[in-house]
C-alpha cells in the first residue's frame, strides 16, 4: 500500500511497551534495507530480534511477505519454540526460526540474528578456502568470521548444538555452500556486520574472476594492524542513523 500499512495488520505504536515498539521499528528496517540493498530471496531467510524486558519471546517475519513489505506492526511475536504469541492474520516459517533460536538461546548478546541467502555470499561460502584477506573489508571480518559446514535445508534442531559450536563467540558466519548469518547486540551492529561481511565476499567473487594465482593477499603485517584499529567494533552506532534517512527516503513505511 502507498502509506507502506499492510494489509490486515493494526498498527500497534502505543499498543505494545515502548522496548517492543523500539525492537520492531529497528527489525523492520533490517529488512527494508536488506531489500534495498539486493540482498533478499523473495520472502525467505530471516532477521530476528529479542524483545527486551521479556522471557525468550522475539520479532520474526510474518511468512509470505517480502523484505520491503515488512512493517513494525506486521512483525510477529513468538517464542524460542517458534510459537505465535499475539493476534495477527498471518504465520511464520517455523523452520526458518531454527538457526535463530539456536544463536539467541546460546548468545545472550545475539539481539538481532540476521541469515541471508546472497549472491555473493553463497558464491563465497562454497569456496573452499572461504573467505580471503584481499580487502580491507575482508580484514576487518575476518576476526569476527566463523565457519559452518552444510548438513541441508535447517529443519532439523540437532544441528542447532553444532552451529552454536561452530559460531563460538564469534559475531559474523559462513554457512557452507548456503548463506551468511551476522549477529548483534544492537539492530546497528547486526547490520553493519553483514554489510561488512557481504561487501566482502563481493569483492571476494569480482577479484577473483582474474584467478587465483592473480589476487593480492593483504600482508600479515597489514592484516595485524587493521585488527588494532578495529578491535572496538566495526562503527554500527555511527552509520544506522544514515541508513535510517536512506531508508525515509527510499523505503518509507517500515516504522508504521
Amino acid at each position: 500500500m502507498a502509506d507502506g500499512s499492510v494489509a490486515g495488520v493494526v498498527s500497534l505504536k502505543g499498543r505494545v511497551s515502548a522496548e517492543e515498539w523500539q525492537a520492531r521499528v529497528d527489525l523492520a528496517a533490517l529488512y527494508r534495507l536488506v531489500a534495498l540493498y539486493g540482498w533478499d530471496d523473495l520472502v525467505y531467510t530471516h532477521i530476528s530480534a529479542r524483545i527486551p524486558g521479556t522471557d525468550h519471546h522475539f520479532l520474526i517475519n510474518p511468512y509470505g511477505l517480502t523484505f520491503d513489505e515488512i512493517t513494525a506492526s506486521s512483525l510477529v511475536k513468538i517464542d524460542l519454540d517458534g510459537k505465535i504469541l499475539q493476534e495477527t492474520p498471518y504465520f511464520i516459517n517455523p523452520a526458518g526460526f531454527t538457526i535463530h533460536s539456536a544463536v539467541h538461546a546460546a548468545r545472550d548478546d545475539a539481539h538481532y540474528v540476521m541469515h541471508l541467502h546472497s549472491d555473493a555470499g553463497v558464491a563465497v561460502a562454497a569456496q573452499k578456502m572461504g573467505l580471503l584477506p584481499l580487502s580491507q573489508h575482508a580484514l576487518i571480518v575476518l576476526p569476527r568470521l566463523a565457519y559452518h559446514d552444510y548438513e541441508g535445508i535447517a529443519l532439523n534442531h540437532d544441528e542447532r548444538e553444532r552451529l552454536v559450536a561452530d559460531l563460538g563467540d564469534k559475531t559474523l558466519m559462513l554457512l557452507r555452500n548456503h548463506g551468511t548469518l551476522s549477529a548483534g547486540a544492537t539492530a546497528a551492529d547486526c547490520w553493519v556486520g553483514m554489510y561488512y561481511l557481504e561487501r566482502s565476499c563481493t569483492m571476494q567473487v569480482m577479484a577473483m574472476s582474474a584467478g587465483r594465482d592473480n589476487v593480492l593477499i593483504a600482508p600479515d603485517a597489514a592484516q595485524a594492524e587493521v585488527l588494532a584499529q578495529t578491535a572496538r567494533g566495526m562503527g554500527g552506532a555511527l552509520a544506522w542513523p544514515a541508513c535510517l534517512r536512506k531508508l525515509d527516503r527510499e523505503s518509507p513505511g517500515y516504522d508504521a
